[in-house]
């Protein structure tokens, strides 16, 4: 168990969540979701590095060049010239700039006087002009989870990235259809000290977002970037966390992997361990080999001193450090690295690892690390490696890396430096008025679910003060029993989603049906899980056609006189004490499809007038 004190953890975390604006940031395109087969052109760019005004060249720019890359655009009638950077951007949009100051608010973070545009430079061809738009809003904010105060250093306004939808050796291809919508970006302070207050930190956050009913829901909408260092270790920028389950896992595993890393080091020192910049070309003793994976590619290597067992080694649940070194190789368009710490496998012969080892001079202590493929992504790729492997003697590397679903993380490119933002022309300041800070503060998803507690269980209540119907809950529980409304807003579409209902098509629309036609008895409570089945197969379905199909007051009123003729000596028998029996055959035939208060009625109203006339 690692002691988070006694290792010095800093966390700082990054919410970018997706706001549900008519417009995007920078063009009046809707910021809606689009398939790739509806893309109607694409385009292509390759990404080339410019030296700044100072002359400095940006070092995860440079390594992205190198990877040679070309990034395809998919366009869609929902884009335009301003995604495609062929047109200059619009002013700020000041719907998602309202939503930004009331997120603002409610982090207790001071709104700057002007709010100007600048340029991020970003290089992995997410954004077609090379850089991202991102404005600075507000500052210095807090907000308290259990009790204990965090800062919140930032908020952002800045334009959503494009989506990746495929890549593969030297291309990748992006969806224009994401670019563009306005998202806030929230900074933490390095105030979280563990990876428990890590996860709800973010989910404070999170839950502050829903409440104001502007963001967008659902997977991809929001994302947490996780900066976490230790003491002695380097400050690692984790990208693209979804799911928020795995975030505390992701900072333990960080934390073991730096810790390894220090080992490793230690290690190596001891060992008088040395990597040089030699490339060797061992093509030749490949030539014969039976390895499909290396067979007639160009295989070059490079020599480790000292890093025998080591590259091996298991530096995060299930990986180990040339894990690392192979995810180098991956962002070079290979498929990976060998090394001899794993070798002989993947069809390479023993005789063939001690060719190779007497070939660049390797001793027993030392480890060779080779790949193979095009003769220039692998000499760029290993020559890299080697620059990593030489980061091995000092500690653990600052760089940007990518979380996996496991809680593990993958390398992505190295941290960009730190002037990489400059001011954006195109764009005019914004002055923040008096009436732009007069927001509303929306109650809080955790405030109204202790209200929801005094009608629902708990976990209910609070699932239903999250939900984007939660108004409908609140109008309708005047007309229907509490858990009556949330059964048809929460408990029967995640039924039908576990038997594969694809429920997402649900509007409140659907919901208001269903909910109207319970509350003015056209149907029985047990009839919401069937007629939204019957909505989310066919979105444009009427109440009258639910009702056809569920059963209508008509048929029960058929039933029911056909019913009371048939048993007319039961009744004579018994006169109201037929009405028992005769409920259990009419709830037989209509049960979940009609109220049963109003069966009753209209079944005790028969049999009465059945008696009158007797």
């Amino acid at each position: 168990m690692v002691d988070y004190k006694a290792v010095g953890l800093k966390v700082g975390i990054e919410i970018h969540q997706q706001l549900d604006s008519k417009h995007k940031l920078f063009c009046y395109c809707p910021t809606t979701h689009r398939e790739i087969e509806e893309s109607n052109f694409e385009f292509f760019r390759y990404l080339r590095l410019k030296k700044s005004e100072i002359g400095e060249e940006d070092r995860a720019a440079k390594e992205e060049v190198e990877r040679s890359r070309r990034f395809i655009y998919k366009y869609y009638d929902t884009t335009c010239l301003v995604e495609a950077d062929e047109e200059p951007p619009r002013e700020l949009n000041r719907e998602a700039l309202q939503i930004a100051i009331q997120v603002a608010k409610m982090l207790n973070m001071e709104v700057v006087d002007e709010v100007h545009v600048m340029r991020k430079i970003v290089i992995d061809g997410s954004n077609t002009t090379g850089f991202q738009r991102t404005a600075l809003v507000a500052l210095d904010g807090f907000l308290e989870v259990e009790g204990k105060r965090v800062g919140v250093a930032t908020l952002c306004l800045e334009e959503e990235a494009c989506r990746k939808v495929n890549e593969g050796e030297g291309f990748a291809v992006y969806s224009l259809d994401r670019l563009g919508i306005p998202l806030v970006e929230i900074g933490t302070e390095p105030d979280i000290d563990s990876p428990e207050m890590a996860k709800k930190v973010a989910a404070k956050l999170g839950m502050i977002l829903r409440s104001t009913g502007k963001v967008k829901r659902g997977l991809g909408t929001i994302r947490q970037d996780v900066n976490i260092s230790i003491r002695d270790g380097a400050r690692v920028e984790i990208k693209g966390v979804q799911e928020l389950d795995i975030l505390d896992k992701i900072v333990e595993y960080e934390v073991i992997r730096q810790l390894r890393l220090l080992e490793i080091r230690e290690e190596l020192k001891k060992r008088g361990a040395e990597v040089n910049d030699e490339l060797f070309d061992v093509t030749e003793v490949f030539r014969n080999t039976k390895s499909k994976i290396i067979r007639n590619k160009t295989v070059n290597a490079i020599l480790l001193k000292g890093f025998a067992g080591l590259v091996g080694k298991e530096i995060q649940p299930g990986r180990r450090l040339g894990t690392e070194f192979a995810d180098i190789a991956k962002t070079f368009g290979l498929g990976g690295i060998f090394h001899t710490d794993e070798l002989p496998a993947y069809g390479i012969t023993e005789e063939e690892v001690e060719m190779l080892r007497e070939f660049v001079g390797a001793g027993k202590e030392d480890a060779v690390v080779m790949a193979a493929g095009d003769a220039v992504r692998v000499e760029r790729a290993l020559r890299r490696i080697a620059e990593r492997a030489k980061f091995c003697l000092v500690g653990v590397p600052e760089e940007t890396r990518k979380a996996n679903e496991d809680g593990t993380t993958s390398y992505l490119r190295p941290l960009p430096g730190a002037a990489r933002m400059y001011p954006e022309t195109d764009v005019p300041p914004v002055v923040i008025t008096e009436e732009m800070l007069k927001v509303e503060i929306p109650e809080l998803i955790e405030e109204r679910a202790k209200r929801y507690e005094k009608l629902l269980p708990r976990d209910l209540a609070w699932e239903i003060a999250n939900s984007p119907y939660f108004r409908l809950f609140e109008e309708y529980v005047e007309k229907l029993q509490p858990t009556v409304v949330a059964r048809v807003l929460h408990t029967a579409p995640a039924y039908l989603r576990k038997e594969g209902i694809d429920v997402g098509v649900l509007e409140e629309k659907h919901f208001r049906m269903v909910l109207s036609l319970i509350a003015d008895g056209k149907m029985a409570k047990e009839g919401a899980e069937e007629a939204l089945k019957m909505l989310a197969q066919n979105p444009d379905m009427s109440g009258e056609e639910i009702i056809e199909k569920l059963g209508s007051s008509r048929d029960v009123d058929e039933f029911i006189k056909k019913l009371v003729e048939d048993k007319a000596e039961l009744i004579a028998e018994r006169g109201d004490g037929a009405f028992k029996p005769l409920m259990g055959l009419v709830m037989k035939e209509f049960r979940g499809k009609i109220d049963g208060k109003v069966v009753a009625e209209k079944l005790r109203k028969a049999i009465e007038e059945k008696i009158s006339d007797m």
